[in-house]
């Protein structure tokens, strides 16, 4: 075999995609540097083409001399079937198995190995091994341990029996739900510190629970890095998929405010009222301000519970036991902030994981164990009003977290900081995509019994009615871009899909809650068909739905989808109706909806059109529609241009309208009014545009 051929055999083996294709349909072949950079960083030892052979030889000797795989499914109670791998001349060996249930019952049974069906032979390096069936008993669903021995060989194996398809009552809220989408950080108010809280995405439910809708969405609220020289607001970027960002608690509910003197006595002066109406006033939030005016008051809370040892003192230290792992973000938060720089720069004994004391202050490890503790009682109470109310949240998991994060420090044998997540060239970003977030690896998550992914869906969906997955073609492949290379030199890493949708599934069981995927963009014909197959949910954006072609102007809505007419990473619907007046598509948009009957003439009025589109998308099948508000009022500028760093304030702008405007009686609550009765009632309806249609 050719040296270039060996390599690409060893790529296979270690899930390496050797090409892919791009958006114009193009085959793109991975470049042999970008190959050996890859391997190099999920450990394969190598540093070139020409050790290709070694590191294969290598390779499928360890893999071989696994006895078995580490994680396995087990779909719909069927029972699960183990391969075992073992040499074929082995003398006659006892096989012995331990079967833990997640409820803690215990079966143990051996037999020989030679009664196992054998499967298949394979000759490796010069000796021929056998794959072995080795069938389990039913399983209920959950999470299983798996211990075999053959000889001196011992193998565990994570057993997840699991529902074939995922929750499907959209979090018991029925079958066709609608709601409204803002960033909490756009959702100002009259009350607000210079950005939303948890309050306010409070009273935002309350209000459209009175217009009838189900579903609040935000982007994600996790912790993140709100100060120099680690400050980065992006949503998508968090310290941790496991903590919540502080900066969104609503500090005038929190009890230790109202019963702290000192507290009051600030957030009453004329120097804190004076930043404070500073940063209301500014139509861009300034997080670093913002965070700092707030945690001047969060810090003599803190103090006061502290110092005063009460019954919500004793609350705090019942909650902290019972989550240890907020101890240790805790400490790790305290630990950043007296370095001044990222955990990948710290001695070694610290980027190992040994915090000592003198290597942090104490009182702010307290400050980040307390604020972390107040997120989760304000979210937990929320969400519980919600759920009250026949209502629930939509929640997003981003894709990946900070390089110099908690995540990366507390799980960083999982994950790779050889390379980062990306996206390929295309129109939009001709050079491709950097997102500067270390991948997850492949065989370690599995390993380790995906417990840190596990986590980070626990975590959401302990409050989210709905939970959006961020870049859901994750679950099956992602771009890697080997570090000092160029996005267009990346190249795509599998990972084992079926795993992942298991544990979504259970998941979302026990939690009662609905999953949508973000697969917009190219995505490969097979991720959607394993969405479809599990019962997640996909997106349904009409601009990216529409032909221009007068004969079929949108691509059906399936009823499987969560449909929109934009995301955060979109222009709002007036700058897409801008373009399409300009180019005269319009006239085949509205033309469309004025035979649905959705319009009462083809209009460029961007208005008209958006009632429109948003009344389309409230007939139809799709089992949520979200609305996003600024659209509501007509607003032009995106909340984030991918690509852009500081050429556009990204994560930052505020909405145009404040809460007391936008809630107030008028057309966007009478527009929302509409939206409820076409997706809710099957009577003849008097809809936007003054015509009548039958709902279907």
């Amino acid at each position: 075999m050719s040296e270039n051929g060996t390599l690409l055999k060893l790529a296979a083996l270690h899930g390496v995609e050797a090409s892919y294709t791009d958006v114009q349909g193009q085959e793109r072949k991975a470049g042999v540097h970008s190959l050996v950079a890859v391997l190099k960083a999920l450990g394969v030892s190598l540093e070139g083409p020409e050790d290709a052979a070694d590191a294969l030889r290598d390779s499928l000797l360890q893999r071989w001399s696994r006895l078995c795989e580490p994680v396995a499914v087990a779909w719909e109670g069927r029972p699960a079937a183990i391969k075992l791998r073992a040499p074929i001349k082995l003398p006659e060996v006892r096989l012995e198995c331990s079967l833990e249930s997640e409820e803690g019952e215990s079966l143990q049974w051996e037999r020989p190995l030679s009664s196992l069906p054998l499967i298949r032979e394979v000759a490796v390096e010069g000796s021929q091994y056998g794959v072995r069936r080795l069938e389990l008993p039913t399983l209920p669903v959950g999470y299983h341990s798996l211990t075999v021995r053959v000889g001196g060989i011992i193998c565990n194996t994570l057993v997840i029996s699991a529902p074939r398809r995922l929750y499907g009552d959209l979090g018991g809220m029925g079958s066709k739900v609608w709601g409204v989408f803002i960033p909490l950080y756009a959702l100002n108010s009259d009350r607000s510190w210079g950005a939303g809280d948890f309050s306010d995405l409070d009273r935002l439910l309350c209000w459209i629970d009175q217009k009838g809708g189900e579903i609040a969405g935000t982007l994600p609220l996790l912790a993140a890095y709100l100060e120099e020289p680690l400050l980065d607001p992006s949503p998508y970027s968090p310290v941790s998929r496991l903590f919540w960002n502080e900066f969104y608690l609503d500090v005038r509910g929190l009890e230790e405010f109202k019963e702290c003197p000192e507290a009051v006595s600030l957030f009453n002066s004329a120097l804190f009222n004076k930043e404070l109406a500073s940063l209301r006033e500014s139509r861009l939030v300034d997080y670093r301000r913002a965070m700092a005016l707030k945690r001047s008051v969060l810090e003599l809370c803190c103090k006061k519970l502290f110092n005063d040892k009460g019954p919500r003192r004793e609350l705090l230290g019942q909650w902290a036991d019972q989550n240890t792992e907020a101890k240790w973000y805790a400490r790790f938060r305290a630990a950043v902030e007296k370095k001044r720089f990222g955990w990948r720069t710290w001695p070694e004994a610290m980027r190992n994981g040994l915090i000592k004391s003198g290597d942090f202050d104490p009182a702010v490890e307290r400050y980040h164990l307390y604020v972390q503790w107040a997120a989760s009682e304000q979210l937990g109470e929320l969400a519980g009003r919600a759920r009250g109310r026949g209502q629930g949240l939509y929640l997003d998991l981003p894709l990946g977290v900070h390089s110099d994060g908690y995540d990366t420090w507390r799980e960083r044998k999982i994950f790779v900081f050889g390379a980062s997540t990306g996206a390929p060239p295309d129109p939009l970003c001709a050079g491709g995509q950097d997102w500067e977030l270390p991948p997850l690896h492949p065989e370690r998550i599995r390993e380790q019994g995906y417990r840190y992914y596990i986590n980070c869906i626990r975590n959401h969906l302990q409050y989210a009615g709905i939970l959006r997955l961020d870049h859901v073609m994750g679950l099956h492949r992602l771009f890697w871009l080997p570090r000092s290379m160029p996005a267009s030199e990346g190249v795509y890493v599998r990972y084992r899909a079926e795993e992942f949708y298991a544990i979504l599934s259970i998941e979302s069981h026990r939690y009662r809650s609905a999953i949508v995927g973000e697969d917009l963009g190219v995505v490969p014909g097979y991720v959607r068909r394993a969405m479809s197959r599990h019962g997640l949910l996909g997106m349904y954006v009409l601009p990216f739905e529409y032909t221009g072609e007068s004969g079929r102007v949108l691509r059906k809505v399936p009823s499987s989808v969560l449909s929109c007419l934009n995301t955060h990473d979109m222009r709002p619907f007036t700058s897409f109706w801008e373009e399409m007046r300009e180019s005269g598509g319009y006239s085949i948009l509205t033309t469309f909806l004025k035979k649905k009957g959705w319009l009462s003439r083809a209009t460029e009025d961007a208005g008209k059109a958006l009632r429109g589109c948003l009344a389309h998308l409230a007939a139809s099948d799709s089992r949520a529609v979200l609305v996003n508000l600024e659209d509501l009022w007509l607003e032009k500028e995106p909340q984030n241009v991918p690509g852009t760093i500081d050429q556009y304030p990204n994560w930052r702008r505020k909405a145009g309208y404040t809460f007391e405007r936008f809630s107030a009686p008028g057309e966007i609550g009478n527009i929302l009014k509409k939206i409820d009765l076409i997706r809710k009632s099957r009577r003849r309806l008097r809809l936007p545009g003054g015509i009548k249609k039958n709902d279907k």
